[in-house]
């Protein structure tokens, strides 16, 4: 995968590395090039001194080709703008936005736009929305007793019908996204690979979820 992370903050710079360490190709941006001595000295990733706002800054960091955006500025209102300009003038597939006032979060979520906060969980979360192996976050219901994931087919489930990822009244696959194309499956839908299925989850059975996924 290749990642754009913009301002090497404190979660910046720890999720470069994070992301280097699991094969990703990083770049990370920041407007003082003194940031990057957060930096490992064999740190593998690109440095880009400039601001993340700036469309040259990003298009020379091939925005148009990288599976995903990350904006880690000390500013939320800058990560949302970063998050929006990625998400709706470049199309990255995933993009997510680091906040640390909290009550803003269902604003930038109602755009369509992941938040994460505080900096070691946001490391880790960060990680999994990234990750194809791991269930991203699509919407969460007000009270939060029911989630939409979004997550690509595990390989161990490919040939396997829909009806294996099901738990009555606890999970239930909604949409399966195939060759660009989305569709509501039936109990005896097989799964093939690259699937992108999207599942309501109980927020009690997300490790049930997991475990048919293979996850845990």
């Amino acid at each position: 995968m290749k990642d754009i992370i913009i301002g090497c903050s404190q979660t910046g710079a720890l999720l470069a590395i994070h992301l280097v360490n699991k094969g990703h190709e990083v770049t990370i941006i920041d407007r003082h090039e003194v940031a990057f001595k957060k930096l490992p000295g064999a740190f593998r990733g690109e440095t880009i001194v400039g601001f993340g706002i700036d469309k040259e800054i990003l298009e020379s960091a091939d925005i148009r080709m990288v599976d995903s955006v990350v904006s880690c500025t000390d500013n939320d209102e800058t990560n949302a703008l970063i998050a929006s300009i990625a998400k709706n003038e470049y199309h990255v597939p995933r993009v997510v936005a680091r906040i640390y006032d909290s009550r803003k979060a269902h604003i930038y979520q109602s755009f369509g736009i992941q938040t994460i906060s505080p900096t070691m969980w946001g490391v880790q979360r960060i990680t999994e929305l990234l990750s194809n192996d791991q269930l991203d976050s699509v919407w969460v219901t007000e009270n939060g007793n029911v989630e939409l994931v979004r997550i690509e087919i595990p390989a161990l489930l490919i040939g396997h019908p829909v009806s294996e990822i099901s738990s009555l009244g606890e999970i239930k696959v909604v949409t399966i996204e195939r060759e660009n194309k989305a569709f509501i499956p039936v109990a005896g839908t097989v799964l093939n690979a690259q699937d992108h299925l999207y599942i309501a989850v109980d927020a009690t059975a997300k490790g049930k979820l997991k475990a048919m996924m293979g996850l845990e």
